[in-house]
């Protein structure tokens, strides 16, 4: 039944590939041609009562079905909790696949990695997946959107924390009048003194360049909830009692330094969609970063942060049985693995490039772009590879976000190999998916958002509590 033979564009390096969009659109072919298909709902809810809810339409709960309709949900769910974000999964209408969902999304299952992190980690609640026989009619109308207004009125600071520097900007009623990096190395300092210490000096340079600090807004890289760090890079090599005890708080503890200012905190990938969406003057923008790892954010079609976790870095974009494991999680075919430094990386031996497996990733990604500017043909078949990846996963994606634009950045998406990878997307997304070619844009940042863009799009995230 499950028979997909070819699909139109084949990666050249990795020819197994198989795109969750082409997957998915099989299903529900599938589910189309069957007179008792069912209606299916997933809710994800957080503590605080937050929760979104996805629809979609499945095969009956026959047995012949049984594990297809499971790898549809499975999947699902996993995309919806990197998503959008939440401690809780209700299902309503698909009660036989809830028993395998439970056992792999255990402490011991498949899923263990999910489950930590969803639970107790990110939510600090246990993690629980439930079905249900009827979700209530406001689900998915509850949101944390908060508002991102754009409003650079005031003496402002902005910053944004990097794995090398620190950037800070002053701003007077949205000019920039102070920018400037600060190398660091926070990686693996294991006293929280260390980041503290930066993150206030950051300020106080700052500072010195306006009259007074009306509101402090700033961006990092981790999984922040209410402005309060959950799971952060940057301190890595703090201890978990540490972290609990002064790094969780550690925003809650400046803002009281800076006279109880508003101090607004968002995941760089969110704020990054921010100042795509000032610079391109518009809504509806899903950024996506492939550096390091994928990080990605997203601003709705009303302008708002939505306080989704987005981390699309773990959710999955290849359904292959033989797709990339993620080292973190463990799971097959997720985005890190296709949009970063490590995707370029397993291509270099499938391309037949001679580059030493021993050197870093950023080192690695250099010689590849050396080989780019040399104009060797297997270092652009890396390029057109990822491309391909990226063309079926903005398809993907678009069926979870709502998005007009889509700004990519990162150190992978730079040079002459940049330019291959976004044609490529492109001529996907015009040869099987011509609608969504005819609404999207695809493009990358100019060089005034990469000069301020960043400091500026945090600085405008607080709301000033009184007009100045």
């Amino acid at each position: 039944m499950m028979a997909y033979g070819s699909y139109l564009h084949r990666p050249v390096l990795n020819p197994t590939f198989l795109p969750a969009k082409v997957w998915h659109d099989h299903y529900q072919q599938q589910v189309a041609e069957n007179l008792n298909k069912r209606e299916v709902a997933v809710c994800i809810r957080r503590p605080d009562g937050a929760h979104w809810t996805y629809r979609l339409s499945m095969l009956p709960a026959e047995a012949s079905y049984q594990s297809f309709n499971y790898r549809c949900l499975e999947r699902i769910v996993k995309f919806l909790l990197w998503a959008w974000g939440g401690n809780e999964v209700f299902i309503q209408g698909a009660p036989e696949v809830v028993a395998q969902l439970k056992a792999d999304y255990s402490p011991e299952g498949t899923r263990a990695f999910d489950y930590r992190f969803m639970g107790q980690t990110c939510f600090l609640a246990d993690f629980r997946v439930e079905a249900v026989n009827e979700l209530a009619d406001d689900a998915g109308k509850v949101s944390l959107e908060q508002s991102a207004t754009r409003d650079l009125e005031g003496c402002r600071i902005g910053f944004d924390l990097g794995g090398s520097d620190r950037k800070c900007a002053a701003l007077i009623d949205g000019e920039v009048v102070f920018t400037e990096e600060v190398k660091w190395d926070p990686y693996f300092q294991s006293d929280p003194s260390y980041h503290i210490a930066g993150i206030q000096d950051s300020l106080e340079r700052a500072a010195k360049h306006l009259p007074r600090v009306d509101a402090i807004g700033g961006s990092a890289a981790g999984v922040y909830v209410n402005s309060e760090p959950r799971v952060a890079s940057l301190f890595r090599g703090v201890s978990p009692e540490d972290f609990q005890l002064r790094i969780r708080p550690v925003f809650t503890e400046l803002q009281k330094r800076w006279g109880d200012v508003p101090f607004v905190v968002h995941n760089d990938g969110d704020v990054t969609a921010l100042a795509g969406a000032m610079s391109l003057g518009a809504n509806g923008v899903l950024g996506v970063s492939m550096g390091t790892s994928q990080a990605v954010g997203y601003i709705n079609d009303s302008g708002d942060i939505t306080g989704w976790l987005n981390e699309l870095a773990f959710a999955p974009v290849d359904y292959a049985f033989n797709a990339a494991v993620d080292e973190w999680s463990g799971d097959l075919g997720c985005g890190v693995q296709y949009f970063s430094q490590q995707a370029v990386a397993r291509l270099i031996r499938p391309a037949g490039l001679d580059i030493a497996g021993d050197t870093s990733l950023p080192e690695r990604l250099e010689c590849v772009q050396n080989r780019m500017k040399l104009g060797d043909e297997r270092a652009a078949d890396i390029y057109r590879t990822l491309g391909i990846y990226f063309g079926y996963s903005i398809a993907h994606y678009c069926d979870f976000y709502d998005f007009k634009h889509l700004l990519f950045l990162g150190r992978v998406s730079s040079g002459q190999g940049g330019q291959i990878l976004q044609a490529q997307a492109e001529r996907v997304l015009a040869d099987v998916y011509p609608e969504l070619a005819d609404r999207l844009t695809l493009s990358m940042p100019d060089e005034k958002m990469k000069r301020h863009g960043q400091a500026v799009a945090a600085a405008s995230l607080p709301t000033l509590k009184t007009t100045v």
